[in-house]
């Protein structure tokens, strides 16, 4: 309990630092939860390449396997490479002492960041990583200024550079270095981890949109039939 209330606030915190955050341009990532196929696909990059340093331990893995149409013995071979058992909670490989070793900080638990941080954000912080010498990493951010992740997915998007003004501010990328995605391709990767990362920050979502499509059914018969009372109880009065 008390571990989840410290995420709640740190997520409020980051979540009004961002919104006080100033003159960061973010691109829409219009993702849509009902994509099953996108969420399975976000899954695939977050397990790959997220959970080696994050973790996102206020979900099991049996949970997501159930949320996302997948069973256990799929999620087994093909998304758990930090566990042993379906039912544990979803936790990174890496320690925090080596964390802190390699990044001079502890990486994140990313289970709340679809909410403290929002789509939007992810979707523009993900695809705006460049090269920068003076970093320690070789690599820095133009929405998260002086971060200390490395691109983990630079053999996907490539290597950009950052193209500055007068004023040295960031206007825009050019690619140095291309990777095994198209730029298309890339964003649209990084629309499936968004997607997935904002289910893993409300997996509930999920259900509320199954139970909401039952409700508005009932509501249809519901209006149709009261329609009709209406209609049988004034033909009299009339």
């Amino acid at each position: 309990m008390k571990k989840l209330v410290i995420v709640l606030v740190l997520s409020l915190f980051s979540g009004l630092a961002v919104a006080g955050g100033g003159d960061v341009k973010l691109d829409s990532a219009n993702i849509d939860l009902g994509d099953r196929a996108s969420l399975q696909r976000g899954a695939r990059i977050f397990m790959n390449y997220c959970m080696s340093c994050h973790s996102a331990s206020f979900m099991r893995y049996n949970r997501m396997a159930r949320d996302l149409g997948l069973t256990e013995e799929q999620v087994k071979d093909n998304l758990m490479f930090a566990s042993d058992k379906v039912g544990e909670l979803m936790t990174a490989s890496i320690t925090p002492a080596v964390a802190k070793a390699a990044f001079n900080t502890v990486p994140p638990d990313l289970s709340l960041t679809g909410r403290s941080r929002g789509a939007d954000w992810i979707y523009s912080y993900m695809r705006s990583f460049y090269r920068d010498t003076g970093a320690v990493s070789g690599w820095n951010n133009s929405v998260f200024d002086k971060v200390a992740m490395p691109h983990v997915l630079y053999e996907l998007q490539g290597e950009q550079r950052a193209v500055k003004n007068e004023a040295g501010h960031i206007t825009g990328f050019e690619l140095a270095k291309a990777g095994s995605m198209t730029e298309k391709e890339y964003d649209s990767a990084m629309r499936d981890l968004t997607n997935f990362m904002v289910y893993l920050a409300e997996p509930a979502k999920l259900v509320r949109y199954r139970i909401g499509a039952y409700v508005m059914i009932f509501m249809f018969v519901f209006f149709f039939v009261a329609y009709m009372l209406k209609k049988e109880y004034w033909r009299d009065i009339h």
